[in-house]
């Protein structure tokens, strides 16, 4: 006799072994729609009560199913149900996306004594997956839209903004104060549209990188010093805790702009003076810089920073597009950029990592301790989260 043939007129022996080590959860219910056994992973997502239809309702906080009982009941009709598009929450936990199949099953000797069967699947990673790619799609197609726009407005827009540098200076030979105030209000209109259309442009283009030939350490610099001016005009001072470190280069002149996007941002969220820690090291397999203020911090729905146009700024100060091209950028070179509230005081810590060169990889290596001070100011600690 083989193996198989030994194992297989014993079934039932090793079926709640094997309902145990599904990755579903399987709960068995009778005609009163009460729970007469489930798995460890049922027990886990929907608890140990025994009212199933009540189960339901309390841990599912999103479905288009209102009546859990009638629901159930016609799973004993004979044709396996599914439903999905669910929400479950238990006990105030991260909310799952999961799916339910029902069927019956014959539970005795007789066709009549039958029970029910419900699989509890989580498919989160799965619609997780199908969300981003809907929003690479969406964004796509955004892009595509955005690059029409803006070259089809570039040019007359160049146009109007020359003849209205010929206008202001005859306005000025002329001496006429209104008139010059109103070309002067057309002129800062057609500034603004320039912005807007320069920011679609960076944001449509999918470009590979360009060559890393800079290290991180140089780029952080070359930004720093971009905005340094800016800095001082707002009383921010740019505390850098990376100087004297040789770092790999990675990304070129692509992580130059997302490096002058976050510094940007981060000024404009200190209007009244501040402080930016910029430190930047080799955790692990990466290259990890974080940039910390302490600015406003971020806002309530942290989630949404990212998308394109969305912007917490007044009207006319912001595009909405500076974070969503940095996390283009990061993400095409295969790193990740991620947004937390700092936490030792208000303001907010942004956090870029990007896969290290195989030969930048040191055994062990930890954030520098040291940092260049802006005159009069002393930097505040170096944060290590995100």
């Amino acid at each position: 006799m083989t193996a198989e043939a030994a194992i297989v007129p014993a079934p039932r022996r090793f079926a709640p072994d094997v309902l145990e080590a599904l990755p579903l959860g399987v709960v068995l219910f009778d005609a009163q729609l009460l729970v007469v056994w489930r798995n460890e992973t049922a027990r886990t997502m929907l608890g140990e009560q025994t009212d199933l239809p009540a189960a339901l309702a309390a841990d599912i906080v999103e479905s288009r199913y209102e009546d859990w009982s009638t629901n159930l009941r016609h799973i004993f009709s004979g044709q396996p149900r599914r439903y999905e598009h669910l929400m479950l929450r238990r006990d105030g936990g991260d909310p799952r996306h999961v799916t339910l199949h029902g069927s019956a099953a014959v539970a005795g000797e007789s066709p009549q004594q039958r029970i029910g069967v419900l699989l509890v699947e989580d498919v989160t990673a799965r619609v997780t997956m199908e969300q981003r790619l809907a929003v690479s799609d969406r964004l796509a197609a955004v892009g595509k839209l955005c690059a029409q726009v803006a070259h089809e407005l570039n040019n007359p827009l160049d146009g109007i903004l020359r003849f209205q540098n010929l206008a202001l200076r005859l306005a000025d030979e002329a001496e006429s104060g209104k008139l010059r105030e109103y070309i002067q209000s057309a002129r800062d209109g057609t500034l603004r549209l320039t912005q807007i259309v320069r920011a679609l442009l960076d944001f449509s283009r999918r470009t590979p990188p360009l060559a890393a030939d800079q290290g991180v350490d140089r780029l952080l610099d070359e930004a720093v010093r971009t905005f340094e001016s800016r800095a001082a005009e707002y009383g921010v001072g740019l505390f850098c805790h990376y100087r004297g470190r040789d770092l790999p280069a990675v990304g070129g002149s692509n992580l130059f702009q997302v490096f002058c996007n976050l510094i940007k941002n981060a000024i404009d969220a200190m209007p009244n003076g501040g402080s930016l820690v910029i430190s930047a090291g080799i955790e692990g397999s990466e290259v990890v810089v974080r940039f910390s203020d302490t600015g406003v911090g971020l806002p309530p729905d942290t989630d949404r920073i990212f998308l394109p146009f969305f912007t917490t700024k007044p009207p006319g100060q912001g595009t909405g597009l500076g974070l969503a091209v940095c996390r283009e950028i990061v993400e095409r070179l295969g790193g990740r950029i991620a947004a937390s509230d700092r936490p030792d005081g208000p303001g907010a810590i942004f956090t870029v990592r990007l896969p290290a060169p195989a030969a930048a990889i040191p055994v062990a290596e930890a954030l520098p301790a040291s940092a260049k001070a802006a005159p009069g100011r002393t930097p505040p600690s170096e944060p290590q989260g995100a």
